[in-house]
């Protein structure tokens, strides 16, 4: 197993923001590219003093930040990298109020750095397959003033888990049949094994091909066999431990990239560079 991406080899393959963006110029274009006005084929050098790369033939330039999440922010992009390299190396996430004092930047800056950095770890939208776990859970925005009855206010998520693979996790607006059915058709392929608890709302997956296992929770069964929902609240005991340990309180319009955050985490566990896996979406 390949040691995993340490504070120091960070520092090492990222010294400057020169080489912060040519690491971004070579995923995007390649170390030799044709140019674009001329086509000649060459190394692109960069401009001093300027985010840009130009062709040494004709002089047209290339952006490489152009279209990312860094185009036209101020803040260093070597700054950037810490901070992807920060959410990449934590189980249970980094608030935004660690950020500004480990980089010496505003609140504000630092939550807008997570904010589009998780934007990256949304999921691709490629299908789950073989044997799939599925369940919801109920996150309250402010567990730390919630009252019974203030528990109305829960936000509904869903949750989707290959067993040894990805995950997948979707803010729904209501646990119904309507809502919970399509979302799962959405993610997992027909050909699946999936699992649930015996929650009434996925009886209609069934009748719309799927075969499904089930797990009888309210009589104490937790395990039959392979039958079992383990994986999938695993992943919510992860995202509980996290949101309410790190965060303490989530807008509910926020809800959906937090969670976000977790599924990639999650998707990626078996990966021991994972800031490589998120740097390459930026592309």
């Amino acid at each position: 197993m390949k040691d995993k991406f340490t504070v120091r080899q960070f520092n090492y393959r990222f010294p400057t923001e020169d080489a912060c963006l040519e690491e971004i110029k070579v995923l995007r274009f390649g170390e030799v590219l044709p140019c674009p006005r001329c086509g000649v084929i060459n190394k692109f050098h960069k401009l001093t003093g300027r985010k840009a790369y130009s062709c040494s033939a004709c002089r047209h330039q290339i952006y490489p930040l152009a279209g990312t999440i860094f185009e036209k922010s101020t803040t260093p992009l070597k700054d950037w990298f810490y901070a992807i390299y920060l959410m990449t190396q934590t189980r249970a996430g980094i608030s935004a109020k660690q950020l500004e004092r480990m980089l010496g930047v505003t609140y504000k800056t630092a939550w807008r750095m997570f904010h589009q950095i998780r934007k990256l770890m949304a999921d691709d939208g490629d299908m789950l397959i073989g044997d799939v776990e599925i369940d919801e859970a109920y996150f309250h925005p402010n567990p730390q003033r919630r009252t019974t009855a203030e528990s109305h206010n829960s936000q509904i998520v869903l949750g989707m888990v290959e067993r040894k693979g990805r995950a997948v996790v979707k803010h729904v607006r209501s646990s119904g049949t309507r809502v919970l059915v399509p979302e799962v058709m959405e993610s997992v392929s027909i050909d699946s094994q999936i699992y649930t608890d015996g929650y009434r709302s996925y009886k209609q997956l069934v009748k719309n091909g799927y075969n499904r296992k089930i797990v009888n929770h309210s009589t104490g069964e937790y395990v039959n066999g392979l039958t079992h929902t383990q994986n999938v609240e695993n992943l919510w005991s992860n995202i509980k431990r996290g949101i309410y340990g790190v965060y303490r309180h989530v807008d509910p319009k926020y809800l959906q990239a937090y969670v976000d955050e977790y599924a990639f985490r999650y998707s990626n566990r078996g990966n021991t560079n994972m800031f490589d896996a998120l740097i390459n979406k930026i592309v």
